[in-house]
């Protein structure tokens, strides 16, 4: 077995989900990955902790949603949450032959989907209640999004993924008490000028426990505080589909018009719930290793120089009460190769053209990495 597996398992058993002596974790494989499943099995046992295993396939998840009805999906989500809530950790290999395989679902079976089976499972039990973290695995079709080879994305995968988050988590202090100490927020580049409060929202850092990779620093804005219009230059996947220019407009916290290549399956993901058309989170993206995107969530939200505005659901009520079964991490890069912007807290500038201006956060800057 590659070292780097075993030590991407290691990290994910000690550090991102800390797995204790008699502690029940489910792993939960979709596609490939199945060398990290049987790494994580052997650092779980080792631990004195109990691994369960699932295995899912998405072109197979694609042809039991097709022509499924509510009563089948409130089912297989009832067997499901049950088996989640004896969990004390999850952890999720979501590594898809294709990512583009549900993007011919009719959206009526999306939305059931996502109200009835994933608000159920994980909205209201494994992000709430369970240690959990999510990842990819290197594979030729990750790496064909990335435009890379399949070696060289694998060497970049376990560069990222394996970074020392315990120094992250040390550099991302000063930009939580910042955020802490923060009212209210402006961006400006490129089609955005959006302004926002945040302040009494929590602030958390994140640094490889939720997620791998990671890097970035996030809370919510007041519910219905948001005016203006952004546009996201990320390139994105919902749903199976891609998405190009996503554009809003915000009138008191609520996206009023919303416009992409797509626009038509945009505002039919937007209208999943009412929460879908209001913000559930707000982040910048620091991960020092990560610059370009390659149309992956987990990638590109962690984009040094980034910030991703997020419509749907807030990861707590404690953060701006924002409930919906829709997570969507839409990311803006602010970079010069990509426009440049500027991120401005209360009536300081913090970030310029993607690089922190403020001494106290150098070391987020990605030079610091060298």
């Amino acid at each position: 077995m590659d070292d780097r597996v075993k030590k991407l398992a290691q990290n994910l058993i000690k550090y991102s989900v800390r797995l204790q002596k008699g502690e029940k974790l489910l792993i939960e494989v979709t596609d490939s990955g199945h060398e990290l499943a049987k790494a994580l099995m052997v650092e779980a046992y080792q631990t004195g902790g109990a691994p369960f295993l699932t295995v899912k396939n998405s072109a197979l998840q694609r042809a039991l949603l097709l022509d499924c009805d509510q009563e089948q999906l409130s089912l297989i989500a009832g067997w499901e949450a049950d088996r989640m809530k004896s969990m004390d950790a999850y952890i999720a290999i979501r590594a898809y032959d294709n990512v583009s395989e549900l993007s011919d679902l009719p959206p009526a079976k999306a939305q059931l989907y996502q109200q009835l089976w994933w608000k159920a499972v994980h909205t209201d039990i494994r992000i709430a209640k369970t240690k959990w973290c999510v990842l990819r695995y290197p594979g030729p079709s990750m790496a064909q999004m990335a435009g890379m080879s399949t070696e060289a994305f694998a060497d970049f995968y376990f560069k990222v993924s394996n970074l020392d988050y315990s120094r992250l988590a040390k550099a991302e202090e000063p930009l939580v008490k910042l955020v802490e100490q923060t009212e209210r927020v402006r961006i400006i580049g490129p089609g955005t000028d959006l302004a926002f409060a945040i302040n009494g929202i929590p602030v958390m850092k994140s640094c490889g426990l939720r997620n791998i990779p990671d890097g970035e620093v996030f809370t919510a804005p007041v519910k219905e505080s948001v005016n203006g219009v952004i546009t996201y230059n990320c390139p994105t996947i919902c749903q199976g589909t891609a998405f190009d220019n996503v554009r809003f407009r915000f009138e008191g916290g609520k996206i009023i018009e919303a416009t992409a290549n797509n626009s038509e399956k945009l505002n039919q993901i937007l209208d999943t719930d009412e929460g879908a058309r209001y913000i559930g989170e707000f982040a910048l993206g620091l991960n020092p290793y990560i610059h370009q995107p390659m149309r992956d969530i987990l990638f590109d939200e962690k984009i040094c120089g980034s910030f991703h505005l997020t419509p749907g659901n807030a990861y707590d009520t404690a953060f701006n009460g924002n409930r919906s079964a829709i997570h969507w991490d839409l990311v803006s890069i602010q970079t010069p190769a990509y426009g440049g912007g500027e991120i401005w807290f209360d009536d300081r500038i913090v970030r310029k053209d993607g690089r922190f201006v403020l001494p106290e956060l150098a070391e987020l800057n990605p030079e610091s990495w060298v």
